[in-house]
């Protein structure tokens, strides 16, 4: 089945097998993974526990900081990024899919930097190569930054507590919340209409303020939900998910040199089944769920 999600579900061809916008405070630590990889094919470095399947040295580009690819995210964000802190991160769908294009771009090591969200899509942050972090592609942030091929589509999933009365036909009578810099605040202030609409600065906080009650729904990508409500322990449950044909993409910095060359390197993992093993290793196990089999609702 293919990933399809907001955040329908889809890896472009990403089949998810139990499943398939994002700020922590801003950080500026940052990481180098120079763990053994455990890959039994020739790679140009050591990626921590992902297992290259990419050609070395086929994609050429000049790194931000010598010898290493920089990449930006937002932790933390189970599955696609296992760890908590830019030190502990070693696995994951985005960490593997960024240490596949450092392989084939000859760089022996990923570096990771735990940055905002909000400052990442709004264009603040600088001395990186690319940003994978769950980031929906829209008109308004490719103003600030560019983007690259689609790698995953996502749907808004809708968060409540386990066995709460709230439904497809009384959301709009609810309290619903979302966090600063995505999506899904747009999609709560225009588009849903609910009773009350709060907006949080992070993801902790969101999940905090639904887990203490002061909002009846969270708003946000549905395998990003599927995998807090598994992080609580089935104190949470994803009851529905909007639609809204929205597809994460990386970003690079304004007018990068390396565009092209890393736009290659996504599609080489579409198209070679990369991405979709990758969805099948880390997403379906950290969501607890498949994507796909989450209601569909519609705006009543």
């Amino acid at each position: 089945m293919s990933l399809s999600l907001k955040r329908t579900l889809s890896v472009g061809s990403a089949a998810i097998l139990a499943a398939t916008l994002t700020a922590c405070g801003s950080s500026n630590s940052s990481s180098t993974a120079t763990d053994t990889g455990g890959s039994t094919t020739t790679t140009s470095g050591s990626y921590g526990d992902c297992k290259i399947t990419s050609k070395p040295n086929s994609i050429s580009l000049t790194p931000a900081n010598a010898g290493t690819l920089t990449v930006e995210t937002t932790l933390p964000a189970p599955g696609w990024w296992n760890g908590t802190t830019p030190e502990s991160i070693k696995s994951g769908y985005e960490y593997c899919m960024a240490a596949e294009i450092a392989n084939m771009a000859g760089l022996p090591k990923v570096t990771v930097k735990n940055v905002s969200f909000d400052q990442l899509v709004a264009g603040r942050t600088n001395d990186f190569d690319l940003a994978l972090a769950e980031i929906s592609i829209t008109p308004e942030r490719a103003k600030v930054v560019d983007f690259s091929t689609p790698y995953f589509d996502s749907n808004i999933g809708v968060l409540i507590q386990k066995g709460a009365d709230v439904t497809e036909d009384n959301i709009t009578s609810k309290s619903c919340a979302a966090y600063a810099g995505t999506t899904s605040v747009d999609f709560l202030q225009n588009d849903l209409h609910c009773a009350s609409t709060k907006i949080y600065p992070d993801s902790p906080t969101l999940y905090q303020g639904l887990l203490s009650g002061q909002v009846d729904a969270d708003f946000l990508d549905t395998a990003i939900v599927l995998a807090e409500a598994k992080q609580t322990g089935d104190k949470l449950e994803v009851v529905g998910q909007y639609k809204t044909g929205e597809k994460y993409g990386a970003i690079y910095p304004k007018g990068s040199a390396n565009e092209d060359a890393l736009n290659q390197g996504i599609q080489t993992m579409l198209s070679d089944g990369t991405l979709d093993t990758l969805s099948k290793d880390y997403l379906g196990p950290a969501f607890g769920g498949d994507p796909s089999s989450v209601p569909i609702w519609t705006i009543k």
